[in-house]
């Protein structure tokens, strides 16, 4: 078959559902599926999903997106994933020993605070903060609390992979067990000056390594799908962390470029070249390593994002569509006074607070339901700016409308309201993706480049602006809101702890 005909898929494992998207020689979608899972909550703050109905939602929107792109055969695949999330499985019958963790949970609090004595030596080694967000506290809560788990782990019969690596496990029928450097380097074991699992590290959570998947090159060749389970053999080229994958789809390499994902949450991150910057307040995270050269990032983690609009939506029933949230928000001249501090799992960066709690506060008589979902939306907005304030404290920026651009993808980037506030609040240049499906599009990127379906020049030209937002609200009056904004987030935290 022509090399023309064919087309590279892109396989985007999320926090909500997994999607699928085709694309052919010339960059274009010529096909996709996307299938929902559920989320669990067991207990207040913990979030749990499926392993099994993970991958049977992956197997159907890979097969389903196969299907739509036939004729045509399939270049490769590439993998991209929600991060930090846990599973663990028995090697021989790939059963897993306990739900996946997911990276919201904070379950694991009380074992953070108990090795707090290990901070600085993590953030060194790692670039990451000890909070449960990230793995290892996970993978050592399932080992200690599932019966036999540690005991079956110290004889070599479990596996744990973060999402990326259970579903690549299984596709290849069992064969692979592998990951790549922008996943290790979320798991809290991985050092990221020395790209190696750290003994020291592995010791600190008691995590043994006999559990570990192999880690190699975001743009490695991971094996060939498996036939029985998938109907074709097909190459595994390239994998990354989700957040990775949209910063590779916005930027790869270009300078002057922040992402940020409005997804479940809020992902903003800048390239960082072959320099690990360590930042107080910031996450210093692999980008991807190809061709054995490693790329570097910052990175602010927000945890509550469009999963905000979800909330008052579902749970305090404010709206009755995500789509309605910026309708309402545009029918007040401003918030009134109103801030929605979306504490729901915790504050992330720049904040790090685990005990955090949401609230909404500024509430007078006057104040109608408007006026709170405004101000959930804003709150995306107040969020993204905390993360770049931080990026001009480590890199001593001054942003500018002329200078740094931010480029953001996600479905909140739908909001008309919200990207209109994001550049006035940031006083900065926002270009939103005609495409909006940029991970999937970035994991897609490597593949095709890796294996010669795409050159760098052709993805690079496949991108394209949808919409370019500039600043319109006064100094005075974006003071204002940010002032208000930060004494709001001041009374949410270390809410859980209070007595």
């Amino acid at each position: 078959m022509n090399n023309l005909d064919k087309v590279v898929i892109a396989l985007d494992l999320g926090t909500t559902g997994n999607r699928a998207i085709a694309f052919d020689k010339n960059g274009e979608i010529v096909g996709d599926s996307y299938h929902e899972f559920k989320q669990i909550h067991p207990r207040p703050a913990w979030v749990e999903q499926d392993p099994v109905e993970i991958l049977n939602s992956a197997l159907r929107v890979l097969k389903e997106t196969i299907q739509k792109s036939l004729p045509r055969g399939v270049n490769s695949i590439g993998i991209t994933n929600q991060r930090e999330t846990v599973v663990i499985w028995n090697k021989k019958n790939g059963k897993p020993v306990y739900n996946a963790i997911v990276w919201q949970c904070r379950r694991t609090a009380d074992i953070c605070r108990s090795l707090a004595h290990y901070r600085g030596l993590v953030k060194e080694k790692t670039g990451l903060f000890l909070d449960p967000y990230f793995s290892a506290t996970k993978i050592a809560w399932i080992l200690d609390s599932i019966g036999g788990a540690r005991k079956s782990a110290e004889k070599g019969e479990l596996a744990f992979g973060t999402v990326d690596s259970w579903i690549l496990w299984n596709i290849t029928g069992g064969r692979v067990h592998a990951t790549e450097s922008s996943n290790a380097s979320r798991t809290l074991l991985y050092n990221i000056n020395t790209l190696e699992y750290d003994e020291e590290l592995l010791k600190i959570f008691s995590v043994p390594s006999s559990i570990l998947p192999e880690v190699f090159d975001s743009a490695n060749n991971f094996g060939i799908t498996d036939k029985e389970i998938m109907g074709y053999e097909i190459p595994v080229v390239g994998i990354l962390g989700d957040q990775q994958a949209s910063l590779f789809a916005h930027a790869g390499l270009e300078k002057g470029i922040i992402k940020n994902t409005y997804g479940t949450g809020l992902f903003v991150m800048v390239e960082t070249g072959k320099t690990v910057y360590q930042a107080e307040r910031l996450i210093s995270t692999i980008a991807w390593r190809i061709d054995q050269e490693t790329y570097y990032a910052l990175e602010g983690s927000i945890f509550s994002g469009g999963s905000v609009i979800k909330y008052i939506k579902d749970s305090l029933n404010l709206i009755g569509s995500v789509e309605e949230s910026s309708d309402v928000a545009r029918a007040l001249d401003s918030n009134e006074g109103v801030y929605f501090v979306p504490a729901l799992t915790g504050l992330g960066a720049p904040f790090w607070d685990p005990e955090a709690r949401g609230l909404i506060i500024g509430l007078t008589g006057s104040a109608s339901r408007n006026h709170i979902v405004r101000a959930a939306v804003e709150s995306l907005a107040y969020q993204t700016k905390d993360v770049i304030d931080e990026f001009e404290n480590a890199f001593g920026w001054k942003l500018s409308p002329s200078g740094y651009k931010l480029r953001v993808d996600g479905k909140a980037c739908a909001n008309e309201f919200l990207m209109q506030f994001q550049s006035d609040i940031l006083n900065m240049t926002v270009e939103k993706a005609a495409v909006t499906e940029m991970t999937g599009f970035g994991i897609a990127g490597l593949s095709a480049i890796s294996t010669g379906f795409w050159t760098k020049d052709a993805f690079a030209g496949f991108k394209k602006i949808g919409k370019t937002y500039y600043p319109e609200m006064s100094e005075g009056q974006r003071d204002g809101y940010c002032r208000k904004w930060k004494k709001a987030v001041s009374k949410s935290l270390n809410w859980a702890k209070t007595r």
